[in-house]
């Protein structure tokens, strides 16, 4: 018997990805839920690891060319199969008028893939889903006008504040065949793109929430030893704020023992790990790079400080409601953060946990007051877990994705 729900063709950057399990999270529960779905990924995977979340999906994944030329066949064949209906030329006057706005390979790449997705999709798909608004939503929303299917996608931080308004723009109007509607993890990013839209319910505040499932019960307090552990977990990219953290680390007084641990990959590594040799600190920190979600959750049960000092990036990058904070209040770590972009729709101040300006003096002045001080730690762990557990789990994320997802398809099928 035919599910009720439509078919779903997923569209991602790439799968799996060790730093989008919040991705991962949402698609296996909708997987759960009924949906029959397929994923296209515009790239292959680079991570050494997955996690066992990734295991959990049984939809099958398709890699669309990530390079044009590597498979000009391939590419070919997509176009020649689109040239000759009508729709396929609405998409290539829209790609066009892109083009001139963006001249850039990726975009006459994002067409190549646009092309390849819609002569290769199954007949029986519904609905196109995009996860992120910038490259994955404009082979979506092209691919969507070649087969005449309605798409809709899913906003998250780095897409929403580095594209140009006019693009936003456009792929939220229904008379630049936008999205059906776009769901968008923040109540910063929600009231932006509103904005933008044609219409504001075409944008959905949706919480990821955590899916408790995934994480053990909280341990007991960690027997003190002298040595305060702050750990990080994050990529090694501007908008973390690491350098900073770095710095502050070398402000904390001689008499405090400390121990910082870092999990994640990324471009700036080397740089970073110069910084704390050349400040004389490179014997108290741990550089665990990429690890699976495993692994971050024993981190998380040992550690006694979670410290994540984001910003906002020359580029305009920031961080939306980064997971990971969640994951940390889920096993009862205290958290020290920055009001930075969403941050503070999970964390209030001095109520669930700390947030400083990441300057490196007020960050070290934070971790020196937390470290010394056991009793507040737990406090706002405590706190955290109760905000967690009340207003950020999944299901009710994932309940609102269902009903959108449904009614995509069937407005357009009204239409």
């Amino acid at each position: 018997m035919k599910s009720q729900r439509p078919k779903l063709a997923v569209v991602v950057k790439g799968w799996p990805r060790l730093s989008e399990t919040f991705i991962a999270q949402e698609l296996v529960a909708l997987e759960e839920m009924g949906y029959d779905m397929a994923l296209w990924s515009l790239r292959f995977p680079t991570d050494k690891k997955r996690h066992p979340l990734h295991d959990r999906l049984n939809a099958p994944v398709h890699y669309l060319p990530e390079y044009l030329h590597q498979e000009p066949m391939r590419v070919l064949r997509g176009v020649l199969a689109g040239v000759l209906k009508p729709r396929f030329w609405r998409a290539a006057k829209l790609w066009l008028k892109d083009l001139r706005r963006d001249g850039t390979r990726n975009r006459v790449r994002r067409f190549g893939q646009a092309c390849v997705l819609a002569h290769e999709l199954p007949k029986d798909i519904d609905l196109l889903y995009a996860h992120f608004m910038h490259t994955p939503a404009s082979v979506t929303r092209y691919a969507a006008i070649i087969r005449g299917l309605p798409w809709s996608v899913s906003a998250h931080a780095k897409d929403i504040w580095t594209s140009p308004d006019w693009e936003k723009r456009e792929k939220l109007q229904a008379s630049t065949h936008g999205a059906a509607f776009l769901a968008t993890c923040t109540g910063v990013g929600a009231r932006h793109l509103a904005g933008l839209a044609d219409q504001e319910s075409r944008v959905e505040l949706v919480y990821h929430g955590l899916d408790l499932s995934r994480f053990p019960e909280p341990p007991k307090p960690r027997a003190a030893d002298g040595v305060v552990r702050f750990l990080s977990v994050g990529r090694l990219v501007e908008k973390k704020g690491f350098d900073r953290l770095i710095t502050a680390l070398s402000l904390l007084p001689n008499d405090l023992e400390w121990r910082w641990e870092h999990i994640g990959g990324g471009d700036l590594g080397t740089s970073l790990k110069a910084d704390a040799e050349r400040l004389g600190i490179a014997d108290r920190i741990i550089w665990r790079g990429a690890c699976d979600q495993p692994e971050v959750i024993e981190a998380l049960r040992v550690s006694d400080v979670f410290v994540l000092p984001s910003r906002v990036a020359g580029d305009g990058d920031r961080d939306g409601l980064p997971n990971v904070l969640m994951e940390a209040a889920s096993q009862k770590l205290c958290i020290l953060s920055t009001p930075v972009s969403a941050i503070p729709e999970f964390i209030t101040d001095g109520e669930h946990g700390v947030l400083s300006s990441d300057a490196p003096d007020a960050l070290a002045d934070a971790m020196e007051r937390l470290a010394r001080d056991p009793a507040l730690r737990m406090k706002y762990a405590e706190a955290a877990y109760l905000r967690l557990i009340t207003s950020f789990l999944m299901q009710p994320g994932i309940a609102q994705l269902d009903k959108r997802l449904q009614a995509a398809v069937t407005v357009d099928q009204k239409g």
